[in-house]
């Protein structure tokens, strides 16, 4: 089965073993509507979920004091991808755009998308080219003109001074 990275725990709070949650959600809240996820590898069902600023507070079945929840300080957290939300039309998640390549408007092959840097004004896709050269493209209508995840391209328009 398929499992998505949606955090890490990064430390226990409290006595009754919760756990501190750095996510990797677009929204915290999306914990609120799942009812289980994995520490690494194994199972638990979510008791609870609260909030403490931008982290999440995670309540796992099974465990119960701070010394449990301590054994678990850095693991990762995933859920299933059958628990992925449908995102809106012309939405995509991170996973599904990495790979991409990238042609410009003739058709032309430009590089592929290495990853999604999240920034407070809009997204950033990097762009790697042969020898591993990249460079970075503003998730914006401008320059993304089309994306097409049956055939896993983008398709892109480029000024001057973009790919330096």
């Amino acid at each position: 089965m398929d499992k998505i990275k949606v955090g890490q725990a990064v430390n226990a709070v409290g006595l009754k073993g919760e756990l501190k949650v750095y996510h990797y959600s677009d929204y915290k809240e999306r914990f609120e509507e799942l009812s289980k996820v994995y520490l690494e590898n194994t199972l638990y069902k979510i008791n609870g979920v609260r909030y403490m600023k931008d982290m999440v507070i995670l309540k796992l079945q099974g465990i119960d004091d701070r010394t449990e929840a301590e054994k678990h300080k850095g693991e990762d957290i995933f859920f299933d991808k059958e628990d992925m939300r449908i995102l809106p039309e012309d939405t995509y998640y991170i996973t599904d755009l990495i790979g991409l390549s990238v042609v410009d408007e003739k058709g032309d092959k430009i590089g592929t998308i290495s990853d999604v840097i999240q920034n407070s004004a809009q997204d950033l896709y990097e762009v790697e080219r042969e020898y591993n050269s990249k460079f970075l493209i503003p998730a914006v209508e401008e320059f993304i003109l089309k994306i097409d995840m049956n055939s896993r391209t983008m398709t892109v328009k480029l000024i001057e001074g973009l790919m330096v």
